[in-house]
């Protein structure tokens, strides 16, 4: 974009990159607000304004004008199941953003109709019933009318999953089919599966329905995940801590992310964990890996940073607000030999913890190796999740030189937590503010994709307001954080949780060029339209992977989605919704179209005899006589 008063001058300094005119936080308190920024080989080498970066433009430089926008650090998720969901993304309909159900499942009626015979129709997370004006599920009969013979799996939370009646057939669920542990097929008078899936509380049954579906193969594999990535970046996402999970086997599961990385073809710096998939065999994997591959391997791009978020499975809580906290059966046996073997040779890790129950648990052993000299360390550690950690546990984590990683589950399941624990304790889940108080470092992230959605703002949202999605405020002020904070929750201290506080994070000379142009500015939009924000320009080490607006064309290109039916190719991925201030006229036709569905759906009951034949006549004193 050629920039009247910058004339290309420069010769073995020049920049390949400067984006100028722009209103940027740097995150950096030695000079916290700039214009303009310059990156060569994939460092940033200039901050300042245009007087700064003047010497530094060349003829080959390309130059950007932000007009004005806000430019903020590159967002970095610290818990996103970043692999698995590359490998799974062109496959699923997502309902994320999406506003009432009865566009969800119109969205799901117009994919069954494209799904070749032998695939399923998935819609896997970033959505709760509490985001839909309808405020509820899909009905197992609107499964079967939308899709009679396409399978039909829709997953909701950490809670349940609904089939339609191909799907059971697909997954093999009949009458005697036997409950698994920690779960429940929901059946009707006649023995038969219904559809519905319950997790009680392991959401173990959802998930192991799910993997019975067809997966990607091949050079599929590698463009679902460019495309995921890509999505990522639409958010300003210029980094992510995979936290692995179920399912995700190592190294199988992780070649599509290595092959990508070798050719060159990542564009969101990925560090990862190793998780144990099978129980009893925990200890033998990690003794494996340990042998094969060390904490910090890789590069920039893509780096080992320890085990996790599991290291033993019978340490593991359930994160089911829908159902009573679990109570774990003996596991600290061996769960400090898979500790003992981290700390003795090198290995950080993370922990899923839900309950402080659990994390008092953990922290007695960490105590009893502590006082071998095995904590602290120098090892990075870190506690996933922790809603109901207290502040007696917070101050033995700081001892022990441990982290706190939060994501938005409440965003999600806010109103399940209130209705299960009360207000009084959704106020302090997770206790943020107690957390930042100690010192501890506190990163940020979503855990997307199966069951918080993956836009970061939604987050961001989630930490500056209390708000869940159904716009349940969940968290009063005095556990809220400021904007900046926020933001440093989701660039600094993920950059620390992966040890690479000195090169990633903020925008200064000699750090990696990360950046995003943003669509709103974030520190003065109103708090309701902070979720609204995506990135009109995502630079990642100087490379431009996501441009829209006025910068569309500036990005690298992708090969087509593959499949071609796939629900990414119809529908992309997260539905971009409204900002607040859309007109009165719109809302009516929303609230209009929502109330029609609720009509609709007391019919569908009424015909079955589980409602009245005609609607209740309600009472208004106004027109009484």
């Amino acid at each position: 974009m050629p920039v009247g008063g910058l004339v290309p001058r420069a010769t073995d300094n020049a920049a390949d990159l400067v984006v100028r005119n722009a209103k940027i936080h740097t995150g950096d308190p030695v000079r916290p607000q700039a214009e303009a920024i310059a990156i060569r080989d994939g460092v940033i080498t200039v901050v300042g304004d245009d007087n700064d970066i003047a010497s530094h433009v060349g003829p080959e430089t390309k130059v950007v004008d932000a007009l004005g926008r806000r430019m903020v650090p590159g967002l970095n998720d610290a818990h996103l199941h970043v692999i698995r969901g590359g490998l799974n993304y062109v496959l699923e309909l997502r309902w994320d953003g999406v506003r009432t159900l009865r566009q969800g499942l119109a969205m799901l009626r117009e994919q069954a109709a494209r799904t070749p015979k032998g695939q399923w129709v998935r819609v896997v997370g970033g959505w709760s019933a509490e985001q839909f004006a309808e405020r509820r599920l899909p009905t197992v009969a609107e499964l079967n009318a939308a899709a009679p013979d396409t399978p039909v799996f829709v997953l909701h939370l950490y809670q349940s999953a609904v089939l339609n009646r191909a799907a059971l057939k697909a997954a093999g669920f009949t009458r005697d089919t036997p409950d698994p542990k920690g779960g429940h097929i929901v059946r009707g008078r006649d023995g038969e599966p219904t559809g519905m899936l319950l997790a009680a509380p392991s959401a173990l049954v959802l998930y192991s329905t799910l993997a019975k579906a067809p997966v990607l193969e091949g050079e599929d594999k590698k463009t679902s995940t460019r495309h995921f990535l890509r999505e990522l970046n639409r958010f300003g996402l210029t980094s992510a801590i995979d936290a692995a999970g179920g399912f995700q086997n190592f190294p199988d599961n992780y070649s599509t992310v290595v092959e990508l990385a070798k050719a060159g073809q990542l564009s969101l710096r990925i560090a990862y964990h190793l998780f144990p998939q099978t129980a009893g065999q925990e200890i033998d994997d990690l003794t494996r890996w340990i042998e094969m591959a060390r904490p910090e391997d890789g590069d920039e791009w893509l780096r080992l940073n320890g085990a996790g978020e599991n290291l033993t499975w019978a340490a593991a809580d359930f994160e089911n607000f829908a159902q009573p906290r679990p109570e774990l059966a003996d596991f600290e046996k061996e769960f400090e030999k898979a500790v003992r073997l981290l700390m003795e040779n090198g290995w950080g890790f993370r922990l899923h913890a839900t309950y402080d129950e659990t994390i008092r648990r953990d922290l007695a052993v960490f105590e009893k190796l502590a006082a071998e000299g095995l904590f602290p360390a120098g090892n990075r550690w870190l506690f996933d999740h922790a809603e109901t950690v207290s502040a007696d546990s917070l101050d033995r984590i700081a001892a022990l030189g441990g982290a706190m990683s939060v994501q938005n589950r409440l965003s999600f399941q806010g109103e399940a937590f209130v209705r299960r624990y009360g207000p009084g304790a959704a106020a302090d889940a997770p206790p943020i503010r107690a957390m930042l108080e100690r010192g501890l470092t506190v990163g940020a992230g979503t855990d997307a994709t199966r069951v918080s959605t993956y836009n970061p703002w939604v987050a961001l949202h989630w930490l500056v307001t209390g708000r869940t999605v159904g716009d349940l405020v969940v968290r009063p002020p005095h556990n809220r954080v400021d904007r900046r904070t926020a933001l440093a929750m989701f660039t600094e201290a993920g950059a620390a949780l992966t040890g690479e506080e000195g090169a990633k994070g903020a925008l200064r000379p000699g750090f990696l060029g990360d950046l995003a142009v943003l669509s709103e500015d974030y520190f003065t939009v109103p708090e309701p339209d902070i979720a609204h924000i995506e990135s009109l320009l995502t630079v990642v080490g100087g490379r431009i992977v996501y441009a829209t607006a006025e910068y569309e064309g500036l990005d690298e290109e992708l090969p087509p989605v593959s499949p071609g039916w796939s629900p990414v190719a119809h529908f992309g991925g997260y539905q971009t919704t409204p900002r607040t201030g859309r007109s009165g006229a719109r809302q009516a036709e929303l609230l209009g179209q929502a109330v029609a569905e609720s009509e609709q759906h007391r019919q569908w009951r009424a015909r079955r005899g589980l409602a009245p034949e005609t609607a209740s006549t309600f009472f208004d004193p106004c027109f009484s006589l």
